[in-house]
């Protein structure tokens, strides 16, 4: 009966969290929608959805954990203790250099420490999508490495448990940090990257700006918009700052400049609005006319542009989610005068890359399980390099796809299929009871 109030306990908590969190979100994207027409809804409509469902996967693995034997029980808990003690000191090992990196921009803030706690909450997705991988590898490692120094494993397997089932919990595990991972990557953690610069630009007293120097080009229209900063309320209706709005003859040839101090957007007409607008003209001549007497604030019609279209390209691909992307790419097709390299890398590094979480769990299982005392730091060192390896070899392949020297889908996968393949060949041998750490060595120069 206590075993049950595990996962109970969860889901109760779970579901007041969903509650909490998907009206938050089904509210920012009614918002959004209201806003700024022309977005592919479907994708947004998702994120109430997603971030609910994020909210019960603790309630799942409580499921996985009531249902379980008592072996898979016993390494649960072992393995759950030590994860949760590798991922806060992994935190807080982050959390001190990058405090050492913003310290200078948090103590121009009035009050430093409510904007330190602030920062690091909006960031929190974003930390645990980067931490998992490390500290499911040191978890595992450190598991499997008491496990086998103090003869349990040798005892387990004595029983007749083989060591599927013993390495079952932490397969378990990386799938749902997968799982979680995905989610994150969806919307939250890719906008935690976004919120940090805008954080930092509130600290040194320019917190109004969402996004500075914004270039926008719209080729079909032959206008190209110059913003000089983004609001961070743009969507809320706030005017963009300091906008110069050149406009083409078909032919290429100047026809007008129009800037204004404030450039305002109604959804509801579709018409601009500038404030102290100044116009100049191109004729046959070289020079231009500058038109007198203009109405401000000045309004124009006929500028199909939406703040969210034209800030969306001078964002980095890595501040985009699913839904944001598929508007870039969506409003950006082959023919386009932007490079699509960036963001459809960043658009299957999205998907890709919580696989690692799983690829991480089946390099350390096989590598951590030793039968004697020499191989185990052997293991623990292999583990450790391919993981190293695997994230050197998914930064080369990003910078390579975002420059359109490698395909989008194989920048983003390409590592996943070598080490995810490599993995699983060394889960098997282990599975078998064949050597592995003497097998990876024969790969290495002589005398390394």
């Amino acid at each position: 009966m206590p075993r049950i109030l595990v996962p109970l306990i969860l889901a109760i908590a779970g579901a007041l969290l969903a509650f909490k969190v998907g009206p938050l979100e089904r509210e920012a994207v009614a918002e959004q929608m209201e806003n700024f027409p022309g977005v592919q809804e479907q994708a947004h409509a998702l994120r109430p959805m997603i971030a609910m469902a994020l909210c019960m996967l603790p309630a799942i693995g409580g499921f996985f954990y009531i249902m379980s034997g008592t072996l898979a029980r016993y390494v649960t808990r072992q393995f759950l203790v030590i994860f949760l003690i590798c991922l806060g000191g992994l935190f807080v090992v982050w959390l001190v250099a990058d405090l050492g990196d913003n310290l200078d921009d948090l103590k121009l803030a009035p009050e430093p420490v409510k904007l330190a706690l602030k920062l690091y909450t909006v960031r929190l997705p974003e930390i645990i999508v980067m931490l998992l991988p490390y500290s499911l590898l040191l978890s595992i490692l450190y598991c499997l490495g008491r496990l086998s120094r103090s003869r349990e494993i040798v005892a387990m397997i004595q029983t007749g448990r083989g060591l599927a089932q013993l390495t079952m919990p932490f397969l378990v595990a990386g799938t749902l940090a997968a799982v979680l991972c995905a989610g994150l990557n969806y919307q939250w953690a890719p906008a935690a990257i976004g919120a940090e610069n805008s954080i930092l630009r509130e600290a040194k007293g320019i917190g109004g700006v969402a996004e500075p120097n914004i270039r926008y080009r719209n080729f079909q229209a032959r206008r190209l918009w110059m913003v000089g900063s983004f609001p961070r309320d743009y969507q809320k209706g706030v005017p963009l700052q300091d906008v110069t709005v050149i406009q083409e003859h078909p032919d290429g040839r100047l026809n007008t400049i129009i800037s204004g101090k404030t450039a305002a957007w109604s959804p509801t007409t579709g018409v601009w609005t500038l404030t102290e607008p100044r116009q100049r003209v191109f004729g046959e001549n070289r020079y231009p006319d500058f038109v007198k007497n203009l109405p401000d604030p000045m309004r124009i019609e006929g500028w199909e542009e939406v703040p969210t279209q034209i800030i969306r390209p001078g964002l980095p691909a890595e501040q985009l989610g699913i839904p944001d992307l598929n508007d870039w790419l969506e409003a950006n097709p082959d023919n386009s005068w932007a490079s699509r390299g960036g963001h459809l890398t960043q658009w299957h590094y999205r998907w890709a890359q919580p696989v690692n979480c799983l690829i991480v769990v089946l390099l350390a299982t096989p590598l951590g399980v030793v039968f004697s005392r020499r191989g185990a730091s052997g293991g623990v060192a292999m583990a450790v390099f391919l993981c190293a390896g695997m994230l050197f070899v998914s930064n080369v392949c990003l910078n390579l796809g975002a420059s359109g020297h490698v395909k989008a889908v194989w920048a983003a996968w390409l590592p996943s299929i070598i080490f995810g393949t490599i993995a699983v060949y060394l889960f098997q041998r282990r599975l078998a009871g064949r050597p592995i750490y003497q097998t990876l060595m024969k790969f290495l120069p002589s005398g390394a």
